[in-house]
Order: structure tokens, then C-alpha cells, then sequence
């Protein structure tokens, strides 16, 4: 069969047994077409943006949580090696949150760009050079640099090491906020119900009053990060705080 008649499932498993032939984590034989076309967490991605909440007085492109995209899609593998493929072919990228350990925070490289430009443009014209700082970052370093952290140049230092500097979302300070916030304030509404357990219809309609994100946000956060789970009952989906 040739490779323009392989259905797409035998393609992305063909693709898959490249990589495991590769050692299993060595995503330089996909192309940026494979990422596009293959990438159930490209996918995924693009509908929790569109469904990223509006957020009253707070100027930021929406951005997904890696613990979001557990919650969507099973294989946490293919996740990891899907999202590096978009990260290497400059479709996302990823930041370091300082909300958690294993806080991550994914953006379409174009918000992002969109969000710097949105900081160039409130320097005034006597603020020419820190104007023209960012432009060369813009221009020089987001392209090149990769990884959600940098050498002794930019962003945000990060207190492992005093010489690394974590890439930071601009005007992203009051969210990060909520989603602490938001976290403690879900688990301590479960933990106040009888058995620890809500519908999903019933909680999705409850409000937040310490986040200024939406209670889905939350719940696929807390999902992914394996504070809550899902159990189907007979009236419906349940959420449930986890017993470990």
C-alpha cells in the first residue's frame, strides 16, 4: 500500500514504530506534517482555546495547562511525544509555572507573539531601549530557544539555579492567583458534600469565588493532575475528590 492510500491510523502507527525503533522518545523523524495531521493533542489543544474563559480586567491570549491535556487524553506518552513534536516545529509553546512542581502552561506560539506585542506596545517614546530589548528578544531568542527556560539572559529567574531564567507569559501574575486559588476552593467544595462527590453538570454550574477562570478550567486541571476523577453513574457523570 502505498503511503497515499495508508489510512490515518496506519500512518500514525507506522509513525510510532519509528519512534520506538528510535528509543522511544526521539520525535526528529516527524515532520511538521505528521504533527499536524496526527496530533490528537494538537486537537485538544484547539478546542480548550476556544473554550479558555474570558477573564474581567486581565489582558492575556489563552493558554492551556498540561495537566488539561491528561485529563482530555488518555495516553499521557503520546501527549509528552506530540506536544515536543509541536514544540520543535514552533506551533507551541511551553512555560514553567511557579503554581506547582510539574506546573505547565501551553500557548500557540501566535498568542504569544501577540501577547509580547500587546507589552512592546505600552512602552512610551521615552522608553525607547526597553522597546527595542524586547523586539530582540522577540526576534533573536523566541525562535531559537526552544525550551520552556534560558541561560544567564532572560525572564524570570527560577531559585535552582541562579544562572537559569524560566520564559514567562506576560500580565499571566493575577491568573496564576486564580488557578491556586481556583484548585483549593474545588477541593474544599467536594470535601464539604457527603460523599466527596458531585455531578458534573451540577458542579460545571457552580461559581468560583477566588478565580476569575471558569469552573471547567478547573475541574479538567484538577482531572489531569489527579486530584479529581470521573465515574459514570447511572444519572450521569460524577467527578470525585481521589481516595489517594
Amino acid at each position: 500500500m502505498s503511503s497515499s492510500s495508508e489510512s490515518s491510523k496506519a500512518k500514525k502507527r507506522r509513525r510510532e514504530a519509528e519512534i520506538e525503533d528510535d528509543g522511544g522518545g526521539n520525535t526528529e523523524n516527524f515532520s511538521l506534517e505528521d504533527c499536524l495531521t496526527f496530533n490528537d493533542t494538537l486537537a485538544a489543544l484547539h478546542m480548550m482555546r476556544a473554550q479558555f474563559p474570558t477573564i474581567d480586567k486581565v489582558s492575556i491570549q489563552p493558554f492551556i495547562l498540561q495537566s488539561q491535556l491528561y485529563s482530555s487524553l488518555k495516553d499521557r506518552t503520546e501527549v509528552d511525544r506530540e506536544l515536543e513534536c509541536l514544540k520543535r516545529e514552533k506551533v507551541v509553546r511551553v512555560f514553567k509555572l511557579n503554581t506547582g512542581q510539574d506546573d505547565h502552561a501551553i500557548m500557540f506560539l501566535d498568542d504569544y507573539l501577540k501577547q509580547i506585542d500587546r507589552l512592546i506596545s505600552r512602552f512610551e517614546e521615552g522608553m525607547k531601549r526597553g522597546k527595542e530589548i524586547f523586539l530582540w528578544f522577540k526576534t533573536h531568542v523566541i525562535d531559537c530557544k526552544l525550551e520552556p527556560s534560558i541561560g544567564h539572559q532572560e525572564l524570570n529567574r527560577q531559585l535552582i539555579d541562579p544562572n537559569v531564567y524560566w520564559f514567562a507569559i506576560p500580565s499571566i501574575g493575577s491568573v496564576l492567583k486564580g488557578i491556586s486559588q481556583g484548585r483549593k476552593e474545588l477541593i474544599s467544595l467536594l470535601k464539604r458534600t457527603k460523599y466527596k462527590e458531585m455531578m458534573m453538570t451540577s458542579l460545571q454550574k457552580k461559581r468560583l469565588r477566588f478565580s476569575s477562570l471558569d469552573m471547567r478550567f478547573h475541574i479538567r486541571d484538577l482531572i489531569g493532575s489527579g486530584y479529581l476523577q470521573t465515574v459514570q453513574s447511572p444519572t450521569g457523570l460524577l467527578v470525585q475528590l481521589s481516595k489517594d
